[in-house]
């Protein structure tokens, strides 16, 4: 396969995304108005509650089995990794460039959370159809390939729906947070002011003592506020630090996302629940296709809202030229580059099996462009989704390069 048509095969799926976003945008826009802000929240909670966790339930029941999960165990440490390093390489970003506090979060997110869903179940069986590829011929390659990519992608929906999901949790929380601190600041200024100005008038007038405590400048609340936090915390128990834990822990795993992939794997494990879904003859099959009709709603939703979006993204001042390209550099230079070595010493200590499609796969997920499913978790809390939008695009669009790209050194790697 010639680096053309890998660009070819590379390209498609973006090509893809990127029209559907810009449909989306054109929805959005004044002349249109078909996709108001209001409307992109209300289909962005269905996306979240309905479509994303019958995506995560029907990729998984019917692809994947305990023999499966017990041969391919290094897939959910090899994306464990690709999240772990991707965030510590989001962070120096963020330490390095010092963006706008209400990017920080997102730059750590989209660094360490890749697409390992739709790109890779269009790209794999593409690459298969390919009659030079390296994976053996058509019909093995393509129904094996796809279950790899089933695994990647129900994994990949359960790390970015814990992991990256309470990162942009908190992340905006925080900002919320910050916000609410800086409001009173900025009234009892303007109090100050006209009590001041009352002052020169000849009015008497005292300032009262809320006012007067008020003015202590942001950093000074900020730190009394951490000070508190931190001897309430030094001050409880491990008991109640674990249970706070453990809350949380429970919290984030009974997000819709989380929960469909969970019902999925045990699903798809146990072999009586498998058969009462899945096939010609299974007595609950319409449950499975009903799962596969929505789930499949949840790829062009998610770039339409994420084109809505995208109108108002374009105008903001605060994602600049240096954080996105931050975010390529870690997503298509670094990370990729890490991912070889990572894949490559793997194999070397007999920790994978001998075929080179599994290997392939492995290699190509540190590769992918970030995850759009970020877009849907930006919308769900209403911080940050016009830059959101901005990032993807542009990684998107260096996404068409840099997978070809890839995928052909990995080839030529595996050969």
């Amino acid at each position: 396969m010639d680096l053309l048509s890998l660009l070819e095969v590379a390209s498609m799926p973006n090509l893809q995304v990127l029209l559907i976003c810009l449909l989306g945008a054109f929805l959005a826009t004044d002349y249109c108005t078909l996709f108001p802000p209001h409307a992109r929240t209300s289909l962005n909670k269905i996306v979240f509650t309905v479509f994303t966790p019958c995506l995560m339930f029907s990729n998984l029941v019917k692809t994947v089995t305990f023999e499966d999960i017990v041969s391919w165990w290094f897939m959910p440490i090899n994306i464990g990794l690709n999240f772990l390093i991707g965030g510590i390489l989001g962070w120096i970003v963020v330490q390095i460039l010092r963006p706008d506090p209400s990017l920080e979060g997102l730059v750590i997110a989209a660094s360490s959370a890749g697409n390992l869903g739709n790109l890779l179940l269009i790209i794999i069986p593409a690459i298969c159809s390919e009659h030079d590829n390296p994976f053996g011929d058509h019909d093995t390659c393509t129904s094996l390939g796809l279950s790899y990519a089933s695994f990647s992608t129900a994994l990949g929906g359960f790390y970015l729906w814990t992991s990256t999901y309470h990162l942009v949790k908190t992340s905006s929380l925080r900002l919320k947070a910050l916000e609410q601190l800086k409001a009173p600041n900025h009234g009892s200024n303007g109090d100050l002011q006209t009590h001041l100005l009352n002052d020169q008038n000849g009015e008497q007038s005292h300032l009262p003592p809320a006012s007067v405590s008020s003015t202590k400048t942001f950093e000074q609340v900020e730190a009394q506020e951490a000070g508190g936090n931190l001897e309430k915390w030094e001050a409880s128990s491990v008991w109640a630090k674990t249970v706070t834990f453990l809350h949380i822990l429970i919290q984030e795993l009974m997000a819709p996302p989380t929960l469909g992939a969970m019902v999925g794997f045990i699903f798809g494990a146990v072999a009586w629940l498998r058969h009462l879904v899945v096939g010609d003859n299974a007595p609950f099959r319409a449950i499975q296709a009903s799962a596969i009709l929505l789930g499949n709603g949840t790829i062009p939703c998610t770039t339409l809202i994420l084109g809505g979006n995208l109108i108002r993204g374009l105008r903001s001042s605060k994602v600049k030229a240096t954080t996105i390209l931050g975010v390529i550099v870690v997503r298509y230079f670094a990370l990729p580059a890490i991912g070889v070595l990572v894949v490559k010493a793997a194999d070397r200590l007999g920790f994978l099996a001998a075929d080179p499609l599994y290997q392939f796969l492995l290699m190509i997920q540190y590769a992918t462009p970030p995850a759009m499913s970020i877009s849907t978790m930006t919308q769900l809390f209403g911080v940050g989704q016009e830059e959101c939008s901005v990032i993807l695009l542009w990684s998107y669009l260096a996404a068409a390069l840099s997978l070809a790209l890839w995928s052909a050194l990995i080839m030529w790697l595996l050969s």
